[in-house]
């Protein structure tokens, strides 16, 4: 759908984030008192009174950035004005009118395009004087508000709104279409399987390790700001990617370092977002620096993944560093991988360089082929006969010199795949008898990429309960 485009624009720390919090109506965007917390483009949809709009949050917009990052993040935002179609320019009311906002407000004359002046932190009857030097800029609409308060925020969308191009038959038509729910984890396996929606993919790990860097490529335009400084990226930032074949959303997220390694409070805040992020994806790409190898903390990230039961490819990154070193080869990372991170040895790894581009064409195939083990429902007659050949192959020892006999099985759910195993005596079946049958299923229906979910329960008796085991 084609909504109109609102971007918010302004100066480091007048405000932007809080309001596009306001509008969007919860916390999208990482809020704090630092400047420059924002520096990448972020969309979310929005409701203004009776129209939608796609809304853009923006980084400071420098009038002469000093740094690479600060031009990154004039770039983002200049990119955001040339999408939108009417442009809020957030100033800060207690600070005044400053030169960099005269310089701010020059530049987007020359844009041509509807500008609100929008006075922020204005917080009550008695500081509407603040705004008062603001009507000598000469834009024609200038609204008051506090974006932390919520005052004046009925009347900034209202003035959205008369300044919004028409509105189009595709909206017409496509407001009348009521979009899919999203599904929670406690969802029925049926009601997960019904959503049809793009895959999700979260692309994880390390500070510095390349992540908004690989989005970019895939998505083609320089969407991201990258920089070498670590830390970047604070925002999970959800980028849509339209292919021939399918829909993807790439979520890029903050670099997560070790917890004792986190001081700083925001960083803490921003990594909780981020492993929040993996929450909500399908699949997750872990990017490993090729020069360093698979860390501790690498595998801390892989283990998240698996807790959360998120489908996995694992990418090692920087592969182009590693041509003039003698000591990293493919095997010595397969071996290190096999070392440090055998929890997911049955995650797929490719090597990229998300820098050059090289091996990225293969990274969308294996989030297919992974999503597609992910989303596998295995009909029950399969699974015995499975089950069957499984036993008989390596029958579960004994407890305590009696039998313990496997009777059937079932999948109870997708995404990731989960089985029950209906037992005489579920305690009995030791984990290497959990982990053959396992490995056992992901050599019989290529399950890899995907982690497994394994119960057993008591099977029932005459007038008795199931019991998990």
């Amino acid at each position: 759908m084609s909504l109109p485009v609102v971007a918010i624009v302004g100066r480091p720390n007048v405000g932007k984030s809080t309001l596009f919090n306001r509008i969007v109506g919860y916390q999208k965007a990482v809020v704090h008192d630092r400047p420059g917390v924002t520096r990448d483009r972020l969309y979310e949809e929005a409701e203004v009174l009776d129209r939608r709009v796609l809304l853009i949050d923006t980084g400071g917009l420098e009038p002469e950035p000093d740094t690479d990052l600060l031009a990154s993040m004039r770039h983002q935002s200049l990119v955001a004005v040339e999408e939108a179609d009417v442009i809020v320019f957030v100033v800060d009311g207690r600070a005044g009118y400053t030169p960099a906002d005269d310089e701010v407000t020059q530049l987007l004359r020359r844009a041509e395009k509807p500008v609100l002046l929008t006075v922020n932190k204005v917080d009550g009857a008695g500081q509407d004087d603040l705004a008062a030097e603001f009507w000598s800029v000469g834009l024609p609409d200038l609204v008051t508000v506090s974006a932390a308060h919520g005052r004046g925020i009925y009347e900034l969308l209202d003035a959205i709104r008369t300044n919004l191009p028409p509105r189009t038959a595709a909206e017409d038509v496509e407001e009348e279409v009521e979009e899919p729910e999203e599904f929670s984890e406690e969802d029925d396996a049926e009601d997960r399987e019904a959503f049809d929606g793009p895959i999700r993919i979260a692309v994880i790990g390390r500070p510095n390790i390349g992540k908004s860097t690989l989005v970019n490529h895939l998505l083609g335009e320089d969407r991201h700001v990258v920089d070498d400084a670590p830390g970047t990226t604070m925002d999970p930032i959800d980028s849509l990617l339209h292919t021939e074949h399918r829909d993807y959303v790439l979520v890029d997220t903050a670099g997560v370092r070790r917890r004792t390694k986190i001081e700083d409070q925001l960083e803490r805040y921003v990594s909780l977002r981020s492993i929040r992020a993996i929450e909500r994806c399908h699949v997750c790409l872990l990017l490993i620096d090729a020069t360093v190898g698979p860390t501790d903390q690498d595998a801390k990230l892989a283990g998240l993944v698996v807790d959360r039961g998120r489908a996995l490819v694992v990418l090692i990154n920087k592969w182009d560093l590693t041509k003039d070193d003698e000591d990293i080869s493919s095997s010595t990372i397969d071996e290190a991988l096999a070392q440090r991170l055998p929890h997911i040895s049955w995650a797929p790894h490719l090597f990229i360089s998300a820098k050059t581009g090289k091996g990225v064409h293969r990274v969308l195939p294996m989030v297919e082929q992974v999503f597609s083990a992910f989303d596998t429902r295995i009909g029950t007659s399969r699974l015995n006969r499975f089950l069957q050949s499984a036993l008989h192959a390596h029958t579960p020892p004994q407890k305590h010199h009696r039998p313990v006999r496997i009777h059937f099985c079932t999948q109870a759910r997708v995404r990731p795949p989960t089985f029950v195993f209906w037992a005489n005596s579920p305690d009995g079946i030791a984990e290497p008898y959990r982990r053959y049958l396992g490995n056992r299923l992901r050599e019989q229906f290529r399950l890899d990429g995907t982690p497994l979910r394994l119960f057993f329960r008591q099977k029932r008796k005459s007038g008795g309960e199931d019991a998990e085991g």
